[in-house]
């Protein structure tokens, strides 16, 4: 394990021996890999999804939930296998577990999601913030694809942070595809007005007055566009210029 992992997961076993010691069944009992299932899967994948590693709760430690490890590991500079020791589910936990970010006013007003899966702007938002939208919308029901939309603009599909950047490239605020890394140091910190980019190394999405751009939404909608939030734990923050 890399120094930088081992130094956190030491701090994390202090502040938990306490509650380990007090529970007849202290979680993360066992390393965790593909083929395991069970109760604490589900626990895991809950607390990688609430610390930014989007993953469904299905109990089931498949490929899927592998990729989201990996990239914790990545994130927290550690041996990258895809298996979760006890000490690394106990440094997910503590990830998930920290402050939400600081919140910035509202937009007056909200897009929507019509009936075909599309955003509708608000006629009050900015010029960049509807060309964002309209952007959005070329791509909005196009599949996922892993790397897409990184190699050229116009793509079979997209990944999370290859849609955020078609969608800002539209508007004329990006010129060249971020990762979800880039996307952790791009704009201006904190949340937005009109615009809100939540970014770590494994995943990226974007609120847009009031609508959340995603590819975890194309998972359940068949569209990138979303009326519903989650958890902002664990990604960094951040917002264009002046949005």
């Amino acid at each position: 394990m890399h120094r930088t992992l081992r130094a956190g997961v030491a701090a994390v076993a202090l502040t938990l021996m306490g509650v380990a010691g007090a529970s007849a069944a202290p979680y993360a009992s066992r390393t965790l890999s593909k083929g395991t299932s069970g109760s604490d899967v589900e626990t895991l994948q809950r607390y990688l999804d609430e610390a930014g590693y989007d993953t469904t709760a299905d109990g089931e430690f498949g490929p899927a939930t592998a990729r989201s490890v990996r990239s914790f590991e990545t994130a927290e500079q550690g041996s990258v296998d895809g298996k979760a020791t006890r000490s690394e589910q106990l440094l997910v936990q503590s990830r998930a577990n920290e402050a939400e970010p600081e919140t910035a006013s509202e937009p007056t007003e909200d897009a929507y999601v019509d009936e075909n899966g599309l955003a509708v702007a608000p006629a009050s938002a900015p010029p960049e913030v509807q060309a964002i939208i309209e952007a959005g919308n070329k791509i909005a029901t196009k599949p996922y694809r892993y790397g897409g939309g990184h190699g050229r603009w116009r793509d079979s599909g997209y990944d999370c942070s290859g849609s955020v950047s078609y969608a800002l490239h539209g508007a004329g605020l990006l010129d060249t595809p971020l990762d979800s890394t880039g996307f952790m140091r791009w704009g201006d910190r904190a949340e937005g007005q009109w615009v809100t980019i939540y970014a770590n190394a494994g995943h990226a999405y974007m609120t847009v007055a009031g609508l959340r751009f995603d590819t975890s939404s194309s998972k359940r909608s068949g569209s990138r566009w979303s009326e519903t939030t989650r958890s902002a734990r664990g990604y960094r923050v951040r917002h264009p210029e002046g949005l």
